[in-house]
């Protein structure tokens, strides 16, 4: 196992377009200093002030986040394996692509190598560049490569110095789209500053570098940012076209990047329809949104060689769907408050019913079954039925796919985000409800009007978007711990943004009869100082003892068995083993494997599965004959997975095995009526004890305290 022990001492666009809202620039010109002249110099002095502070905090949380992982690891010190064992499980899978790339003799060979992988899973074929998201790799290989910096920085550093960066971009990216929303740069700080003291919470980048979402994130947040001003009205058509072409560059690298792309922005669709349906948003610019969603994940699909599970996404059929449903419904938006409703439950009821015929019809052309876990473990997570199917078990019994922890607000309530948030979201979904109910109950008169009415000015369609995406990514995060990341990163831009939006204040001193244009701006200003400064004093002084601990890698036992299979065992040698060391067996030793952790693909579920049996109750014969027919000449047993303890009885995964099984799991406690007793003992225990017909089939070359490898007999 790894563990990380504390290291011994040792001795040595335009400004007026951009940012401000436009009558928010009407009430600052009214207080500047007479003369266009002036005004213009303080908007220009505005914007290169907040301009340069969103730069160097970006830059600032960069550093932060390389200096911990170094601190935490002393990842300059230790030895190139136990660099490589540091990205555990999927993240070693992908950082060995971006090595193969650089140890292959020329680009070409090393690209052909991913088209044609026969390393990955023994006895088969695939291409790596349709299965995987793997394109950053490849980029970034060919980068060093190219660029004359061999000399001066390892091909390690290269990648997990462009991860850090990017962390850059993402927190720039979010101050942006506060600044955007609430016309302040004050709002952007403070919206970085929340980023960074909610840590835990809002990133994993410094332990998880290479896990794709840390690619993606911040492309995503990129995209956000963009869709923010896009939605502004009255941009001008250059304006308009260049946010355009933001928009779809950050939604293709986005998409590009992370194997989840489909179902965030199917999130994002569902944000955009629902705007669409009660008239706060512009029906053409959300009909650009879907289109850019549907062309640039077409794009990645040509790019990953038409990978069919792009194609059978929920979000291309639903986004074809709306805009079907759109062209024959013309007369949605029309009538009074009744007929409206009837109208909005037919439209959603035709979109519904479309977009299931349309992915089922696709699915079925392409006999497509990759994303079935997911669903399975849609089912079974949110009560429709218990299941005994192993892979939807294996999400399950995760605590990154359970429910957000309460202890997650405990935090974010200590660093008064969540205060923050709950004030912000409370009046603006009051102020969402009002305006939607307007727009359903005068419909007649803005279509004759040709406007978006009076009412809807009240709620801005950038803030209308920004409230869903926050509603319905805080839900996606509630019901998926995983998933936690985008919403609590979005929502330190809403919190940040509702505190200094002239709109939110003058709305609540209008309630309380305090109104003034004096009293705005103090609010707006004074409250998000007062918690900027609130935020230094608290944790400042925790920020720098964490930056100052020093600690270092320490899994002596991994580093053993990774040594030894680079020592002893055939360079085409093929190991078996749980997903998540067989990815360090790939990294460090290059060696093929059964299966790995990059779980989207049918049959390499399958195959899991049937490698797994070595932690079942099944006969040696049996498991012998499983693991010889994908290749296997070794096999590793791992002690915490044969006697887990670290889940409850149910979820180890001995007892995901014995349940799909049929078989009666150990311990003490209830089995369910119809599963019977196993004709065999548990493999991963019996075979230690040396038994005639387990040393006929196997061959124990190597043991530690953590790891068992066995060599199999070519006997059938």
């Amino acid at each position: 196992m790894m563990y990380i022990r504390q290291r011994r001492e040792i001795k040595t666009t335009e400004v007026s377009e951009d940012f401000p809202a436009q009558e928010e620039n009407g009430k600052l010109e009214n207080k500047l200093p007479s003369g266009g002249t002036s005004g213009r110099f303080w908007k220009i002095l505005s914007f290169t002030v907040g301009g340069s502070t969103a730069l160097g905090v970006g830059l600032l949380t960069s550093v932060y986040l390389a200096t911990l992982h170094e601190n935490d690891l002393w990842f300059s010190n230790i030895k190139e394996v136990e660099r490589e064992i540091s990205f555990r499980t999927e993240c070693g899978l992908y950082y060995s692509y971006y090595k193969q790339m650089l140890q292959a003799p020329t680009l070409m060979q090393g690209f052909h190598g991913l088209v044609y992988d026969n390393e990955t899973e023994s006895m088969k074929t695939i291409n790596l560049l349709q299965r995987m998201n793997i394109y950053q790799e490849v980029f970034l290989s060919i980068l060093y490569r190219v660029l004359p910096i061999q000399k001066y920085l390892e091909p390690v550093y290269f990648y997990i110095y462009t991860l850090f960066g990017l962390q850059a971009v993402y927190v720039t990216a979010l101050y942006v789209t506060s600044w955007l929303l609430s016309g302040t740069w004050i709002s952007g700080l403070l919206a970085a500053c929340w980023y960074i003291t909610n840590r835990i919470d809002t990133t994993r980048a410094e332990f998880t570098i290479p896990l794709r979402e840390n690619w993606a994130l911040p492309f995503f947040a990129i995209q956000i940012a963009a869709i923010t001003y896009f939605l502004r009205p009255n941009l001008q058509s250059l304006s308009e076209r260049l946010t355009l072409l933001a928009i779809f560059i950050s939604t293709f690298l986005f998409s590009l990047t992370w194997q989840f792309n489909q179902f965030m922005m199917l999130m994002q669709a569902l944000v955009l329809f629902i705007l669409d349906s009660v008239d706060m948003l512009p029906a053409k610019k959300a009909t650009w949104l879907y289109s850019i969603q549907i062309t640039g994940l077409l794009l990645v699909c040509i790019l990953q060689f038409f990978n069919s599970m792009i194609l059978g996404s929920l979000l291309i059929s639903f986004n074809l769907s709306v805009l079907i449903a759109r062209k024959f419904q013309k007369n949605l938006k029309t009538g009074n408050f009744l007929n409206r409703i009837r109208k909005l439950l037919l439209h959603l009821s035709v979109v519904f019913c479309l977009t299931l015929f349309l992915n089922n019809i696709i699915k079925k052309i392409l006999n497509l079954k990759s994303d079935e876990h997911i669903f399975k473990f849609l089912k079974a997570k949110f009560g429709f039925g218990a299941t005994r199917d192993f892979d939807a078990n294996l999400y399950l019994c995760e605590e990154a796919f359970g429910l957000l922890p309460f202890n997650t607000f405990a935090r974010l309530s200590d660093t008064l985000l969540f205060y923050a948030y709950i004030f912000v979201l409370s009046i603006t979904v009051i102020t969402a409800l009002v305006v939607a109910f307007h727009n359903l109950s005068d419909s007649t008169v803005q279509q004759s009007t040709g406007k978006m009415g009076r009412c809807t000015a009240d709620l801005k369609p950038e803030t209308a978007y920004n409230l869903l995406h926050t509603i319905l990514f805080g839900l996606l995060a509630l019901s998926t711990m995983r998933m936690k990341y985008l919403w609590t990163s979005h929502m330190c831009v809403f919190a940040s943004f509702g505190l200094c939006s002239h709109e939110l204040w003058e709305l609540l001193l209008k309630r309380v009869r305090l109104y003034n244009a004096k009293r705005i701006c103090i609010m707006r200003y004074s409250v998000p100082i007062v918690i900027l400064l609130y935020l230094g004093y608290k944790f400042w002084p925790g920020m720098m003892d964490e930056l100052s601990e020093l600690r270092e890698f320490y899994d002596p036992d991994t580093v053993e068995l990774m040594n030894w299979i680079n020592s002893n065992t055939p360079r085409k040698a093929v190991f078996a083993g749980s997903m998540q060391l067989l990815a360090g067996v790939k990294l460090c030793t290059g060696r093929t494997l059964t299966n790995h952790p990059h779980y989207e693909d049918n049959s390499l579920r399958e195959r899991t599965k049937a490698v797994y049996q070595i932690y079942a109750k099944r006969s040696p014969e049996e498991v012998h004959s499983l693991l010889k027919s994908f290749g296997t000449d070794y096999v590793i047993l791992e002690d915490s997975i044969c006697y887990e303890r670290r889940h409850q009885r149910g979820c180890r995964l001995r007892d995901l095995l014995d349940i799909a099984n049929g078989h009666m799991m150990d311990g003490p406690g209830e089995n369910d009526p119809d599963l019977q007793a196993a004709d065999h003992p548990r493999f991963c225990e019996e075979i230690k004890r040396n038994l005639p017909p387990y040393t006929a089939h196997f061959t124990r070359v190597f043991q530690n305290k953590t790891f068992h490898v066995y060599k199999l007999s070519r006997s059938k």
